[in-house]
């Protein structure tokens, strides 16, 4: 049990580096336009809110994803995150600075709310109805998506590996939440182990060809 439970705290941690990168980019170009006295009060008390709202929705999530059939449903939406952390196509953050202090922290509230869906899924996903796990990685999201942006971005660019590695932990938690799952499990338990070998292969292959698709097409876009 102790064994699981690190290994769920190290997954926690990686997928919160992993996933958060874009929220803390929200809340620097939220408050950019802001003086600096009035910047650090709205990134400190958006990001109060922010993280308010996480922890109610991943609260809800981690309710939610005990009825039946919504864990296995919960599980495919993971897999898709998890392909989808992979693909070259990374989306740019969109954020205008705000003008005023309180019109600051209702876009960081609301951009961080809409941006940590995936977050909230993998950390329901990974606690499996663990307390005091989805405790750890809520506050530990605090610091991530308040002082993390510049840090996890070279961090992620710099090591590759970091993705890759937090990819298959999604992989394999949505795997294990099928299975888990309170109708459709009785018919996945005996295919466990090789269900969950399998969704994690399927989704680092999938990166691994969209990686050459995409080298592919950069080649053939500069050999014209």
């Amino acid at each position: 049990m102790e064994m699981e439970l690190l290994v769920a705290l190290g997954s926690i941690t990686l997928i919160n580096l992993i996933l958060s990168g874009d929220n803390a980019v929200v809340i620097a170009l939220a408050s950019r336009n802001l003086p600096p006295e009035q910047r650090k009060k709205a990134v400190l008390w958006g990001s109060a809110g922010a993280v308010i709202l996480r922890i109610l929705l991943t609260l809800v999530a981690a309710f939610l994803l005990k009825i039946p059939y919504v864990q296995f449903l919960g599980g495919l939406a993971l897999v898709y995150i998890a392909v989808n952390l992979l693909g070259d196509k990374q989306e740019e953050v969109a954020c205008e600075g705000a003008a005023s202090f309180w019109e600051a922290i209702k876009v960081i509230i609301f951009a961080d709310l809409i941006m940590s869906l995936d977050n909230v899924l993998a950390i329901a996903g990974v606690a499996d109805g663990h307390f005091g796990l989805l405790v750890f990685g809520l506050v530990l999201s605090v610091p991530l998506v308040v002082f993390g942006s510049q840090m996890l971005m070279k961090l992620m660019d710099k090591f590759p590996i970091i993705i890759w590695a937090g990819s298959a932990i999604l992989a394999w938690t949505a795997a294990k939440m099928m299975v888990a799952d309170e109708k459709l499990g009785v018919w996945l338990e005996p295919y466990a182990l090789m269900l969950e070998i399998g969704v994690t292969a399927a989704v680092l292959a999938i990166g691994y060809w969209q990686k050459k698709c995409g080298q592919a097409g950069s080649k053939d876009t500069y050999g014209a």
